[in-house]
């Protein structure tokens, strides 16, 4: 018995177009992951000079909300200025499709995952050099705002790639699943959430073995957290292009009202 013939004629539709989305819903995980390298980024923040003045000094647990603040940021000026802007000098309006939202937001991504990776490496040297290889919790003289770009792009990737996904999913599902549209981001969080989990877990114990120091030691500068963050960049990358190929299997998208 053919399984679609149990279903309605808009039943089979919806579901074909769930399945042939869910290729590009999937690469939207490993930004998750990405995003979610935070708590990593308090230690390092400890572990460096945060003091704006000589008497005023940002908390280490603060450095998450910049990614917060740089989110709010982007999407205001996108809306409020690039858009009215290109759209003045075009003549008609103006905005960056859906897929070219998440592909931007992917590969800036990944650009931030660099950019906390080569800071970790000069960071954990500085550190070495020093002397303070069995101290962590040792300052060293290194700004703490060298922590901002990897905050300000993953603010950028965010604002494009999840806005970017929600356009997407709301476009090409049909209007009768607008409601799981709207839920599928928050099940790729907490599938992203999931994978860190996973790939932080392996890592630990892959290179923690034989009695050798975990690139993720609670020790910060025995470990190697650049490397760790490294990783991650390639399978960034590795994710952006998959995107690519899903993107062009996928084709063009709908334009729903035209």
């Amino acid at each position: 018995m053919n399984p679609w013939n149990l279903c309605t004629v808009d039943q089979v539709e919806e579901l074909k177009a769930l399945i042939k989305i869910v290729p590009i819903w999937t690469t939207g995980i490993m930004m998750g992951v990405s995003i979610s390298q935070g708590s990593f980024l308090v230690l390092e923040a400890s572990s460096m000079d945060r003091h704006i003045t000589s008497n005023f000094e940002i908390p280490s647990g603060s450095f998450v909300t910049f990614m917060i603040v740089s989110l709010v940021l982007w999407v205001i000026i996108y809306d409020r200025i690039l858009v009215p802007v290109a759209s003045k000098i075009k003549g008609s309006p103006a905005c960056i499709g859906a897929k070219q939202k998440m592909g931007i937001g992917l590969l800036t991504g990944c650009i931030a995952i660099a950019s906390l990776a080569v800071v970790e490496d000069i960071r954990r040297k500085i550190a070495i050099e020093k002397g303070y290889e069995d101290q962590p919790q040792a300052v060293v003289n290194m700004s703490a705002l060298w922590l901002l770009p990897r905050q300000i792009l993953n603010g950028l990737a965010e604002a494009l790639g999840v806005v970017g996904q929600n356009e997407f999913f709301l476009t090409e599902l049909p209007q009768s699943m607008s409601s799981l549209a709207s839920t599928l981001n928050g099940l790729g969080s907490s599938v992203a959430n999931l994978v860190a989990s996973f790939i932080l877990s392996v890592v630990d114990n892959v290179t923690g073995g034989g009695g050798h120091e975990s690139w993720l030691s609670s020790n910060i500068n025995k470990g190697h957290y650049d490397y760790y963050y490294t990783l991650i960049c390639a399978l960034c990358f590795v994710n952006f292009v998959y995107f690519l190929y899903c993107s062009k299997s996928y084709g063009p998208c709908k334009n729903r009202g035209k």
